[in-house]
C-alpha cells in the first residue's frame, strides 16, 4: 500500500454541488398554462387533437394532466401552442389520479355523477345480463363526446367504450 492509498478523501476534497435544478412543472400547472394559451391563440381541444393525431377526449384529459404524454406528441402540442420545454417535459411525467373533490362540484361534472347514480344499477344490470359476471375497463377504455342537433335543444352525446373483463374464479 503506498502512502497515498491509505489516506480517505476529506469532506473538503469532495467536489462542492452545483445549483439545484428546477423542479419538473407539475401536471396541474401544465394543464392550465396549456389551457389558457390554447383559448389565446383561439383554438379548440379539437384542433389540438387534430394536429396531434389523437382522439379528442384523450387529448384533453392528457393535457389537463390525467395521461402520460409520449415525447413526440408533448413536443408537437407544445411546438403548436408555442409553450417551454418545459411543459413538454411535464407531459411526458406519469400522473397522480386522484378524486377532486372540487371538480365533483362542478354542474357539468356534476350531473354526470348524478346520472351514474340514478342509471348504475341499471347500467350494471344491463351489463351483467348481456355479458355476464364482470366488470367494463375504464383502463382498456376510450369515450368519445358528440353533438346531436334536436328540435328541442341540441344534445350530448358521450359513449363509453371499454372492453369487459369477466371475473375469473
Amino acid at each position: 500500500m503506498t502512502a497515498s492509498d491509505d489516506t480517505a478523501p476529506t469532506a473538503s476534497a469532495r467536489p462542492t454541488p452545483g445549483p439545484l435544478p428546477d423542479p419538473i412543472l407539475d401536471r396541474a400547472t401544465a394543464g392550465r398554462l396549456i389551457d389558457s394559451t390554447r383559448i389565446r391563440h383561439g383554438l379548440t381541444w379539437r384542433d389540438i387533437a387534430a394536429a396531434v393525431d389523437r382522439p379528442l377526449v384523450w387529448t384533453t384529459s392528457a393535457c389537463l394532466g390525467s395521461f402520460p404524454v409520449e415525447s413526440a406528441v408533448a413536443d408537437r402540442i407544445c411546438a403548436l401552442l408555442e409553450l417551454p420545454p418545459e411543459v413538454a417535459e411535464s407531459l411526458r411525467t406519469q400522473p397522480t389520479r386522484v378524486r377532486d373533490d372540487a371538480l365533483l362540484t362542478d354542474p357539468t361534472v356534476y350531473r354526470l355523477t348524478e346520472a351514474i347514480q340514478v342509471h348504475g344499477a341499471a347500467i350494471k344490470a344491463l351489463i351483467h345480463e348481456e355479458f355476464g359476471d364482470g366488470i367494463m375497463s375504464a383502463i382498456n377504455f376510450t369515450l368519445d363526446i358528440d353533438r346531436r342537433e334536436d328540435p328541442d335543444g341540441d344534445r350530448v352525446v358521450i359513449t363509453m367504450d371499454g372492453k369487459f373483463l369477466d371475473y375469473r374464479w
